[in-house]
């Protein structure tokens, strides 16, 4: 039989694109409560992960729970179809992960927020209280009462972090400062609940706090929604011992809405975002010429962490076991852009500069619980 050159090179082509194709690394991501859009962390995952899609060429699929019972059937369906890697973001999928990766010990799992025993799993955990330290000391500048809040979503040690790295910030920058601390709930439903989220931080406004930090995961999103609803703190409706002790952000141009709602003695209120940045979501009127009311977000970059483990993949340098991702190694931080940058003066920011070093070297130690 005959070979032309034609039929040559479309053999070639047809090799080099299964080749291609074989080569492909393949990455499945379970994602925690929440849902991938959550505005928080689990679209940071998911945001790291289409990162790694486009700029490395994997193949990337993913798998939102119904229910949490759900998640190791996902987990598993990952492993069946022999995808390279599978990521279990979150701490509730530890026992899925670690059950599944015992089962495959030839593929290679990684785990957002919680350690596996399981040699074949890249456990992925950060240093929030470091992170949270910051914008816990941005709060107490700029708070105008001395009281703060914080938010948790489930009541667990990872989410202590936040709250003790937030604390100790705000009383490293003013010793009076108060931070009032309240969780949603003790169950995975506790990073769905915005309803009760914005309750909480009802409670809190009448306690005299101006800013919440809320680490809630979806549950943030009621934060953030009374803050839109109320945007101010009156003096009227202080409670005793409390008052206005500053006023920040009395030359920063406000909203129509702003100064129509907030009338007399009043003063803005904020919230902090936190994981992604959500200063965008400060912004209620659209427009970033007026004051944000997202002071600034803790970043916590999972987002990297995800994509970091992804090209150690494809770059066959997997390696098991647990990696700390800190202020050092940029693993968390915090947000000024132009949303915010009206709000934090390049003297804060400085101030703030100055901590996170020394944070890094050792000299200011943060507590983690």
């Amino acid at each position: 039989m005959k070979t032309t050159v034609k039929n040559c090179l479309t053999l070639a082509l047809a090799v080099s694109v299964s080749l291609a194709s074989a080569q492909t690394v393949r990455v499945g991501l379970a994602y925690d409560a929440g849902g991938k859009f959550d505005k928080s962390f689990n679209q940071s995952a998911y945001e790291g992960s289409q990162r790694a899609s486009k700029k490395l060429g994997v193949q990337v699929k993913d798998f939102e729970p119904s229910d949490p019972s759900q998640t190791i059937q996902g987990i598993r369906s990952f492993a069946n179809e022999g995808f390279d890697l599978t990521i279990g973001v979150g701490f509730a999928n530890n026992a899925s992960i670690s059950q599944v990766a015992k089962e495959n010990p030839d593929l290679y799992f990684g785990l957002v927020d919680d350690v596996s025993p399981e040699k074949n799993v890249t456990s992925l955990t950060f240093s929030e209280q470091e992170g949270s330290y910051l914008v816990g000391y941005l709060a107490a500048m700029n708070s105008s009462t001395g009281v703060l809040g914080f938010v948790g979503g489930m009541d667990v040690p990872l989410i202590h972090k936040f709250e003790a790295g937030y604390t100790a910030g705000a009383l490293a920058a003013n010793p009076k400062a108060r931070v009032i601390a309240q969780y949603v709930g003790t169950t995975p439903d506790a990073w769905n609940n915005p309803g009760k989220a914005k309750e909480i931080a009802g409670s809190m406004r009448a306690k005299g706090a101006d800013i919440i930090f809320a680490a809630a995961g979806g549950s943030g999103n009621g934060v953030i929604d009374y803050v839109k609803q109320t945007q101010c703190v009156r003096a009227a409706n202080l409670p005793a011992g409390v008052r206005f002790a500053s006023n920040n952000f009395k030359a920063v141009k406000k909203s129509v809405a702003y100064t129509k709602a907030c009338t007399g003695n009043t003063r803005p209120m904020f919230f902090i975002g936190v994981d992604s940045n959500q200063n965008y979501l400060g912004d209620f009127d659209k427009n970033p010429a007026t004051m944000n009311h997202a002071l600034t977000s803790m970043l916590k970059r999972v987002d990297n962490a995800v994509y970091t483990l992804i090209n150690d993949v494809k770059e066959d340098k997997f390696k098991g076991g647990s990696r700390v991702f800190g202020l050092k190694d940029g693993g968390v931080g915090y947000a000024v852009d132009q949303y915010n940058k009206a709000l934090i003066t390049s003297t804060q920011v400085a101030k703030v500069e100055g901590i996170k070093a020394q944070i890094i070297s050792g000299k200011i130690k943060v507590p983690s619980k």
